[in-house]
């Protein structure tokens, strides 16, 4: 859902757990997040975007396991 600053809550979730990657708006009003790190900070992270901030309404989050490959980029809004 946009508008709510998912995407802000998404980014200060992935820095708390110190994860890289990225996440933006999707042209069919979806969000789509990129989360690179440890097993269980993803893990917690996945947790907090199925939560989502107070005014959201999370009703979908589809999972994709991919091959490692951002790096060291920090996480980002695009």
């Amino acid at each position: 859902m946009q508008g709510v600053g998912f995407r802000y809550f998404a980014l200060d979730a992935a820095r708390r757990e110190g994860l890289h990657g990225y996440v933006t708006n999707q042209d069919d009003g979806s969000v789509e997040a990129v989360a690179e790190g440890e097993a269980e900070s993803v893990e917690r992270f996945e947790r907090a975007l199925r939560q989502g901030p107070s005014r959201s309404r999370v009703e979908q989050v589809m999972v994709d396991d991919i091959e490692p490959g951002q790096g060291n980029t920090g996480f980002s809004v695009r």
